[in-house]
């Protein structure tokens, strides 16, 4: 179970590296994997070049910059929303400007 927290300052949590030049601020987590983060992609980040699936629920909201879809050729920009459940396609994806967006992740039970 996630960790009880009443409305706190996320600009005083610091930017970790994530990898792959994404950075990111940890607002949740649970040691089953569900996780509640902002995600700051660097310009020129690139997902990779195989298309994502993964076995959580991903909720994606874009807050700033632009994020394009590589397979779907299409750009999202601040106030887009993904809802992805387990073993749903997408990406890979690509920044040329950088981006940063609140993710939530969770188990599909």
């Amino acid at each position: 179970m996630k960790e009880q927290r009443e409305f706190f300052a996320t600009g005083e949590l610091a930017w970790t590296d994530a990898g792959n030049g994404i950075a990111e601020r940890v607002l949740s987590r649970d040691p089953d994997g569900t996780l509640t983060r902002l995600a700051r992609w660097a310009p020129g980040t690139t997902s990779g070049v195989e298309t994502i699936r993964h076995e959580y629920v991903e909720e994606v909201y874009l807050l700033a910059g632009e994020l394009t879809d590589l397979t779907r050729r299409q750009t999202f920009r601040p106030g887009d929303y993904a809802c992805r459940p387990p073993g749903m396609p997408h990406g890979p994806y690509t920044t040329e400007t950088g981006c940063t967006m609140l993710e939530i992740r969770y188990s599909a039970r």
